[in-house]
């Protein structure tokens, strides 16, 4: 069921989320010629991803985001993302399981914090959503 923009709810069979992933973007780009990561999460990583990221007690649930990556990056690219960020933009960014959380604070479209700046320092693709989007997601699952 198509939920929003890039984001389609599905039931499937639990094992290998990753080759579902590799699947998905695999029909993407033989179909539509789109070169895409898919993040395939689960109702609870969905609800885990809102829970552990700490912008969202105080930030604006448009404006903090998860971006959901394809793997779990290793500490030492976390800490060279915030030392190439630095003094870049006001944004936040904190770590989280399979996730970079941010607050973009003024707005995602002026950012210089852009998914590619993200990619290259992290090492693997994203996709990001913001929280209202991710609650919006969850209401929606049965």
């Amino acid at each position: 069921m198509p939920v929003a923009s890039g984001n389609v709810l599905f039931a499937h069979r639990e094992g290998d989320d990753a080759a579902l992933e590799t699947r998905i973007a695999n029909i993407l780009q033989g179909t539509f010629g789109i070169n895409s990561f898919a993040a395939v999460r689960t109702k609870g990583e969905l609800e885990q991803a809102v829970a552990e990221n700490p912008f969202t007690p105080d930030g604006e649930d448009k404006f903090v985001h998860v971006h959901f990556l394809a793997a779990q990056p290793a500490p030492a690219r976390f800490t060279a993302l915030l030392a190439d960020h630095e003094g870049r933009g006001p944004e936040r960014l904190a770590p989280g399981t399979r996730a970079l959380h941010i607050d973009y604070v003024a707005g995602a479209s002026n950012s210089r914090l852009t998914g590619a700046f993200i990619e290259r320092r992290l090492g693997c693709k994203g996709t990001a959503r913001n929280i209202r989007s991710i609650k919006r997601i969850i209401e929606k699952f049965p």
